[in-house]
Order: structure tokens, then sequence, then C-alpha cells
């Protein structure tokens, strides 16, 4: 059997982290995953989709992602029925996450809220200019000899 999701896309709403009665970290989160096929005319849809990951998964979500964060996540689908305050019986789906990574740029990953911004550390300044190399001549080149014979 095989059971593996992977989808890219933004966050909805920010992500709340939770710790169950025994101490393990959740959190659950919907990613905007626009689809690719437009008909002409029509505006571009996109699919909501439910995530939920655990424990240092779940802790890195929280982190380093915000509303409208772009997020690559790998998991599998999952389903389970629960009764609605109404009494009502409801299935849901979502992916439970095994991976979650980066996929927007370095200025939208904030580490510490929606303010703050990625800044690449300064690079060192060259000490010297690099090595000016003569440019070769066609008389520098042997030419070889093809005899249809391979070399080994």
């Amino acid at each position: 059997m095989l059971n593996c999701a992977v989808i890219m896309g933004r966050l909805v709403a920010d992500p709340e982290l939770r710790t169950t009665t025994s101490g393990i970290s959740v959190i659950s989160f919907r990613v905007a995953v626009d689809r690719n096929f437009v008909r002409q005319g029509e505006e571009r849809q996109a699919d909501f989709i439910d995530v939920v990951a655990w424990r240092q998964t779940a802790e890195f979500v929280s982190r380093y992602f915000r509303k409208g964060s772009m997020i690559a996540v790998q998991g599998s689908i999952q389903t389970r029925n629960y009764e609605d305050r109404n009494g009502n019986k409801r299935t849901a789906v979502e992916i439970v996450a095994d991976n979650v990574s980066f996929c927007g740029s370095k200025a939208e990953t904030g580490s510490t809220g929606n303010t703050a911004r990625y800044e690449e550390p300064a690079r060192p300044q060259a000490q010297q200019s690099a090595p000016a190399y003569a440019t070769g001549s066609v008389g520098d080149f042997n030419d070889i000899q093809d005899d249809d014979e391979l070399p080994f």
C-alpha cells in the first residue's frame, strides 16, 4: 500500500501550537494550494487542505510559519470520523505531516513574527583580486591523431 501526499501552498491563517494532556505538541493549519488548470476567462481556483503536525514538526511550524507563508508539506492522508456539536456524523480528511519545508523567498521567511525578515549575513570582501589568466592561442594545443581505435 502507498499513502503519500506532497503539497505546496500558502498558510490561510497563523497556526496555533497546542499541547496534549500527555505533553505532546500538535498543530493544525490549512494550506491554500492553487490548481494548475485555469479555463480561459475564469479566475484561478484553489483547494484548501487541512494539515496536522506532531512533536518537533509542530514546533517547527509554530516557530517559523505565519499566515501567507509559502510552505511545502510531505506526509500521508488520514481520515477520521467524529460527531459535531449538533450530533451529526462527520468525516475529516487531512494530511498528517512527516516533513515540512520552507519554499518561499528568504525575504518571506520570518523567525519571530510577521515583521521579522531573514537577512543574509554579510560576506567578507576578498583581500586580493582573482589571478588573471592569459588567453591562449590555437598554437598552444596539439592535434590529436584519430585512427579509429579506442584507447582501451
